[in-house]
């Protein structure tokens, strides 16, 4: 009976970590620097409908995780978002191409929103996953993350008699 099994010429190389984690350093440092124009594409639609404040609140757990709410403000009157579209930048999977995307103005909000979470707590939504709120300012130009993370915990007790 002929062995089947094929072995390899030569072992496989070691995985070379730190130079994966340089790599990833690399690619959440260029992520960051879309951030500021993403959300003065996305401000700049919104300031001029009136909206001053958007506030999107998140949960996530058990390997899923979605935006719960979106809701829109002028002052403290609740406002509709505006029917435009925004233009964002995003970086292609596993890839250094940044592409153009356009999309609705909820769409934005909730693309920029998981790219921040992804960028910020890449997991989040993993095991007992974690839970928050984005507070979108337009009047003060700032973005604005309260997050929670669920932690498990377990207590060992041992007997012996």
């Amino acid at each position: 009976m002929a062995d089947s099994q094929h072995i390899p010429a030569s072992p496989p190389s070691a995985i070379d970590i730190a130079a994966l984690l340089q790599r990833l350093d690399a690619e959440q440092a260029e992520a960051r620097k879309l951030v500021e124009p993403n959300k003065r594409a996305l401000f700049a639609v919104l300031a001029p409908a009136g909206i001053t404040r958007v506030t999107v609140t998140f949960d996530g757990g058990g390997d899923s995780g979605q935006i719960e709410a979106v809701d829109a403000f002028c002052g403290e009157e609740t406002a509709t978002l505006p029917n435009g579209e925004v233009t964002l930048s995003r970086r292609s999977y596993c890839s250094d191409d940044v592409e153009q995307v356009t999309l609705s103005v909820p769409e934005a909000i909730e693309d920029l929103c998981y790219a921040l979470l992804g960028q910020e707590h890449g997991g989040w939504e993993n095991s007992e996953g974690g839970y928050g709120e984005f507070v979108f300012d337009v009047t003060a130009d700032t973005i604005e993350l309260d997050m929670n993370i669920r932690i498990g915990t377990s207590e060992y007790h041992g007997h012996q008699w």
